[in-house]
């Protein structure tokens, strides 16, 4: 089922103040895929999950599911969250721990009256999918954090929702644990036919999970995109800061060519990929980490970059070095076996593809 949300806004009231959290929302979530929701806390990005599934009603808009609208504001609409056939994962996990695990998925069916043979195949086959299987008769909170992660997903989907809902599930795992039940719950959501809503603030966990990713800031969607979009083709300083590590340099546009985009700033005149800035425009250049390959000594030529390691950090795989270039300072990676240090002279020459030029 697609979401479809339309100039839905939500405020609150505090000590005489008002607070927008939600700020003339207007979205549409295709069938079948994993979106996500991402943003600094207190972004809204919850506040909207909330409206979704009906546990928050907004002060103006609308929202359809599956092409029924469950909430509209003009027409007097408001579907109660147990009619409009979701499923729903929390940060918390929200277990009960006076039940097994076999209890805490069959509950969603309990309440719906089905027979007890039907409750029993359809808890066993979930519990199989999210590889619990045989877990039924342990009490659920005797399960590690990872195990007892699946049980709330199996919950969520043993009900067989067209639509399920993830509120930071993951926060509460160590970053190990974080990583596996990551890669399981991409696999899991793959098999579904099913639409997937994934709140987060970690912007790795987005950019694995998603396939479509909507940056939000101060109650309003920023920027709509692929993961890769969203990670090397941004539009704003504030989603290509937000979604990665990033150098940042002030620049101001040069020239325009046909596919490159000239501009100056402290390193320079440095040829970027092409985007359309009028001459004179104020801008930010935004080089990732990644792409800065550093050597030691002095080059020259079109974006040739030249200064000195300031610092080094080592960090297992590389070292997370701060580059002295002019006036800027930049950070790189570089290979432990370069045999560089602190105080060398170095040089990177940056791929105009990998120099992305973004609004303040």
């Amino acid at each position: 089922m697609d979401i479809r949300i339309r100039g839905v806004s939500k405020r609150y009231f505090s000590e005489g103040k008002t607070i927008t959290a939600l700020d003339d929302v207007t979205l549409t979530i295709a069938s079948n895929r994993i979106f996500t929701l991402l943003g600094p806390s207190g972004c809204g990005k919850t506040t909207l999950l909330r409206c979704i599934v009906g546990l928050e009603a907004p002060d103006d808009g609308e929202i359809a599911i599956g092409g029924e609208v469950v909430w509209s504001k003009e027409k007097g609409i408001s579907v109660p969250p147990e009619k409009r056939g979701l499923g729903m994962v929390f940060q918390t996990y929200a277990i009960w721990p006076h039940m097994n695990v076999f209890d805490n998925v069959a509950y969603p069916l309990q309440i719906r009256g089905l027979a007890r043979e039907e409750i029993r195949e359809r808890v066993d086959k979930t519990l199989r999918f999210v590889r619990l299987e045989g877990f039924g008769g342990r009490p659920a909170t005797k399960l590690s954090g990872g195990q007892q992660q699946r049980v709330a997903l199996a919950r969520a989907l043993v009900a067989e929702p067209k639509v399920i809902l993830f509120d930071e599930p993951l926060s509460n795992l160590d970053a190990k644990l974080r990583e596996e039940t990551r890669k399981e719950l991409r696999q899991f959501l793959g098999k579904l036919e099913i639409t997937a809503v994934y709140v987060t603030h970690d912007r790795v966990e987005a950019l694995a999970l998603s396939d479509t990713i909507a940056v939000m800031r101060q109650g309003r969607i920023v920027e709509v995109g692929t993961p890769q979009k969203i990670y090397f083709d941004a539009d704003t300083q504030f989603v290509a800061d937000f979604i990665g590590r990033a150098n940042l340099v002030k620049a101001r546009v040069k020239a325009q060519e046909a596919a490159r985009t000239l501009v100056d700033c402290g390193l320079g005149t440095i040829a970027c990929q092409r985007r359309d800035f009028p001459v004179g425009a104020e801008v930010t250049l935004c080089i990732r980490p990644e792409f800065i390959h550093v050597v030691a000594g002095e080059s020259g030529g079109e974006n040739a970059v030249n200064g000195r390691i300031a610092s080094q950090v080592f960090v297992g795989e590389a070292y997370e070095s701060e580059i002295r270039a002019g006036a800027e300072l930049l950070l790189a990676r570089i290979d432990p076996d370069a045999g560089l240090k602190v105080g060398d002279a170095v040089s990177f020459r940056l791929d105009p593809a990998h120099c992305l030029l973004v609004s303040l």
